[in-house]
Formats: structure tokens, sequence, C-alpha cells
């Protein structure tokens, strides 16, 4: 059956990954693969309408729509047109064996007339809800808790003249309501309410995002190895999950900023288990004991990349090639010392990373994580995200934030085991690394290729902005 999908109108190209990747989570292993889109008539690929065929039933759809952050409602479409006219002969020939169960005088329900891009005002939504005499309803109204809800939705015919995405021809929707998003999470999350935060956390409904796209579930082990002050664990804890952490910074994991503001306390806050551990732990040199393996079912991470806050990893006062000579902590100072650290460059992070991950993760896992990017003639490279022989890439979600600036969330599942093979190319590319320790130090430097001007003696049109994608990534 090809349900309505209608989303929210923010972060276009995160829509659809979501959706199959909750689709994979409920339905089973291949059910994301299984879900099959296509646009109604005459509407552009940004437009918040598209059709979707699940590959379960209508279980599948409301358990999806219920927990993304993207989706407003998905619907059994009982017929659309360009007109009423058109929308009352479609929904007159849907099949009557569809329509009459939903229908019966025992049942209560409630209709609710929407719209795109333009304002339907209350006596108009009177009039349209009273057109629709050629549907039998039987059951009471109940407005507060119906047992089945009906939706009207209507677009205008309008460009792009005013930042929507194109509609040629008005569309008239009608269906009924299978599965619809929570309302209450984001405003529960949001960070302004938050008790303990930092300078990069992770805007709430991107954490749940990325929660959804690693699979977050109840007795799925999730770890972030730059966890800061675990906006992204949190979100995998509200699923179920059960949570790591790691950072480098040690005065964030350990200290906060008290006793009663710290990583623990958002858990507290929010009523959710706890971390089973968080570490102060160098992602350059991870802490597992050898022949550790597939421990983690999702990695879900924001690696720092040098532009609110740059990457740091051990090392620092007497670097030799990438070395620390080694030294001794005295006793008296151990409690409070502060291990030295050096810069960390983005290739070098984004090379432990994957490795980390080809290790730890378990057959199956994914990886989900935030990469930089600068935009070429208006678009990311694709050409320049990063690979590994353990992972296959699944889904690239950008998020523009200027004109030459991006950044894109990789999800990665894991499809190769971790082999001896894997491990030596490994070691022999951070040997690379640490002997080119300032040569890595400048190419992944992204700062200043960020915020340098992309031609010094050409005139900026601060103006310009951009209203709205064509480019489905």
């Amino acid at each position: 059956m090809w349900y309505l999908c209608v989303f929210y109108h923010r972060l276009l190209d995160y829509r659809r990954p979501e959706v199959q990747s909750l689709a994979e989570l409920f339905g089973g292993p291949g059910a994301g693969d299984a879900v099959e889109w296509r646009m109604p008539e005459n509407h552009h690929v940004d437009s918040p309408f598209h059709l979707v065929r699940l590959p379960g039933d209508e279980r599948l759809a409301a358990q999806i729509a219920n927990r993304s952050l993207l989706v407003k409602g998905i619907y059994e479409l009982w017929g659309h047109g360009n007109t009423y006219e058109e929308l009352e002969r479609a929904v007159v020939e849907y099949p009557e064996e569809r329509k009459l169960p939903y229908l019966t005088p025992e049942s209560t329900f409630k209709i609710v007339v929407d719209s795109f891009g333009k304002v339907i005002s209350f006596q108009e939504q009177n009039e349209i809800m009273k057109s629709l005499t050629y549907i039998p309803f039987m059951g009471r109204v109940n407005l507060k808790n119906p047992d089945h809800k009906f939706f009207v939705m209507e677009t205008d015919d309008y460009g792009c003249n005013n930042g929507l995405p194109p509609v040629v021809q008005r569309t008239v929707f009608f269906g009924r309501e299978v599965g619809a998003a929570d309302r209450h999470l984001l405003p529960t999350y949001q960070l302004k309410s938050r008790k303990y935060i930092g300078p990069t956390a992770m805007d709430a409904e991107m954490a749940f995002l990325m929660a959804n796209q690693g699979l977050a579930w109840p007795g799925k082990l999730v770890y972030d190895p730059f966890v800061g002050t675990g906006s992204i664990l949190v979100a995998a804890a509200h699923f179920g999950a059960m949570t790591m952490g790691a950072d480098i910074d040690i005065r964030v994991v350990r200290d906060g900023r008290g006793p009663d503001c710290n990583i623990w306390s958002n858990f507290e806050q929010y009523k959710l288990p706890e971390p089973l551990c968080v570490l102060r732990a160098d992602n350059n040199l991870p802490p597992w004991r050898p022949g550790l393996k597939e421990v983690f079912d999702a990695i879900i991470c924001d690696p720092p990349y040098g532009v609110r806050a740059g990457g740091r990893k051990s090392g620092g006062r007497k670097l030799i090639k990438g070395t620390v000579t080694p030294y001794t902590v005295p006793d008296e100072k151990r409690d409070s010392h502060i291990p030295s650290t050096a810069p960390y460059s983005l290739a070098e992070c984004v090379h432990d990373l994957l490795h980390l991950a080809a290790r730890m993760l378990v057959m199956g896992g994914r990886l989900v994580f935030f990469f930089p990017v600068v935009r070429e003639d208006g678009v990311a490279n694709p050409a320049k995200y990063p690979e590994h022989p353990c992972f296959k890439l699944i889904a690239t979600c950008e998020q523009i934030l200027s004109m030459r600036y991006s950044r894109v969330l990789l999800t990665m599942v894991k499809v190769g085991p971790y082999t001896e093979e894997v491990e030596k190319a490994a070691e022999q590319r951070h040997r690379e690394f640490r002997e080119n320790h300032h040569k890595w130090m400048e190419e992944g430097n992204l700062h200043s290729t960020v915020f340098s001007p992309a031609d010094q003696g050409a005139p900026v049109d601060r103006d310009s902005k951009p209203k709205y994608r064509g480019k489905y990534v």
C-alpha cells in the first residue's frame, strides 16, 4: 500500500534516510532498503508531501511516524486531486472495504483541515468539512480523543519566489491518519532548559535524528567517543539504549560545572538511565585491551574539526615525530593533574574513528558521525567522504551552514569483519600520521578554509541567501 507521508519542512536531506532507518529498526533487516518513494504529480522533491510504500503493515507506518522527528504524519491516502471535485471522485472510487471499517456508528472521529504554503481561515475550514457529504460518516464527532482522525491537506499553486519548493498546480489530499509524531519530545529536551551544556552541545533535534540513524533501542549499547556534555547519549538513552562515552577533556568528564552540574545531572534531569561509564580517553590512543572486539551496537558522535572547537590528542610538551617522551606524574599532583594534549587533525581523527568502529562495532552495527565539507559550485563533493573496507555508506544528509561550508551526517553500516589485514593497514596509517604530523595538521584544519574569502578581490553579496534546495543527496 502507498501511504502519504507528510514531513515537517526542515532538514530536507534528513527526511527520507530517517524513515528508512526507522523501517530497518521496526521492520527488521532489509526493511530500510525495501522502502519505495514516489512524488505526487507536479510536486518538487523538496515538497513535504511524499508517497511511500513500506514493507510491513499499518503498524510499521505508525511506529515510524510516532518515533520520527521529521515526519508530521503518515496517512492512508483515500484520494487526491487538483480541485475538490477531483478529490470527491477519487475518494468515491476508493474501495469501500477499505473505508467502511472506519466509518461505523460505534466509532468516533475528527476531521482536520491543514495546508502548506497558504492560510485557510476558520470559516473556510468549516465549509470544506461540510462539503465532505459524499463520505458516509456514521460515528460521533470527538475532538479530544477520537478513534479515527481524517485529514484534508491542501497546497497552493506557487513558484519558488516565496522560498518554498515549487508546486505547479494546487493539490488537495484526503486520508486517514495512521501515525503522528510526538510533539512533546523536542520541547522537553530543548537545550535552553538543559542543566549542563557547553559551546559545542548538540542541538536536541539533531541528537535525536542521529540516535534514529544509529537505531538506538532497548538492549543496544551506544558509544560516543567525543561525548562532551552528553547530548547524543541523552537522546540514545531516551530511546532505551545503554550508553557509554569518552572525552579527552577531563574537566568536562570529571568536573563539569560542579557536583550538581555535569553530564550525570543531565540524565538525572530527564530521569534517564545513566551511562554505564564515561571515560577520560583519547580517540588517538583508545583504552581498550588487545583482542577486545565487537562491543558496541552503534557509535554516534560529532568529531571535532577545528571550527568551534579544535580536536586534541595526547601529547604536547615534547613532541618528537608525533610521540611524547614518557614522564611520571608526582603522587601529590595526581588528583589535579590535567594531561598535556596536542592538536588533532581532521584527517587523523576520522581515520582513528573508522578504525575504532571497524574493531568495536558488532557486524551490522552503525557508525553515525558528522563530516565537514567545503562546498564547490554550491554542492558538497561526495568524492571526499571517507571510506573503509569494513563499512558501507548508506546515507548522506547535508546540512548547509553557509554558502561555502556544510556538514554532512554520514551513516555507515559494518558489513565486513575486522581482519588482521585491516588491522595492519590501520597500524601503517597510524605510523604515517605520526611521521607526517605537521603535514596532516595543515591539511586537516578547516578553520582557515571555511572562513577565508573564496576570492579576495570579489565583492560579497551579503543579502544573497538560498531559499530552497533543489538537490536530494
